[in-house]
């Protein structure tokens, strides 16, 4: 039986194709991390509250918002780095229900060290497209449903 598909082969579909990028792009972010003590959700949860730090602090809600992840998982991550010493939680005076998330100074330096291998493997990945990586990057923009700028 063959698979009923508009495509004439994977390689002609957008969704197939992005999922095979997406898969090697990960690998090495993962492998980069594994140096850090970090997953690459929890790099990317922890560098989201840092990037953040002028604000006051973000609930796990509004983490999950900015990081476009599940609020769910997003709970558990950021337990598991409260675990670590890397976030802060503290309850919200307004709904007992919400917690305020903030990276604390451990979380911080670190965060700030791994971005450095996490950028270092983009700019390796990415020196394929060339000059195109900023055409890469505005398309991406769209997909996620981010004002291109």
């Amino acid at each position: 039986m063959k698979l009923q598909t508009e495509f004439d082969s994977p390689q002609a579909s957008p969704g197939f194709l992005l999922w095979q990028v997406t898969n090697r792009w990960q690998a090495r972010q993962r492998k980069a991390l594994e140096a850090f003590d970090l997953t690459h959700v929890q790099f990317v949860l922890l560098a989201s509250l840092v990037w953040a730090s002028d604000e006051a602090s973000y609930t796990q809600k509004q983490l999950a918002m900015h990081a476009k992840t599940d609020i769910m998982m997003t709970s558990q991550v950021v337990r598991m780095l409260e675990r670590k010493g890397l976030v802060s939680r503290t309850v919200s005076i307004t709904d007992g229900r919400s917690r305020h998330v903030r990276a604390t100074v451990k979380g911080a330096a670190l965060a700030n060290r791994a971005v450095v291998a996490v950028e270092a493997v983009d700019r390796a990945f990415f020196h394929i497209l060339g000059e195109d990586v900023a055409q890469l990057t505005g398309m991406m923009q769209r997909l996620a449903g981010e004002p291109v700028k």
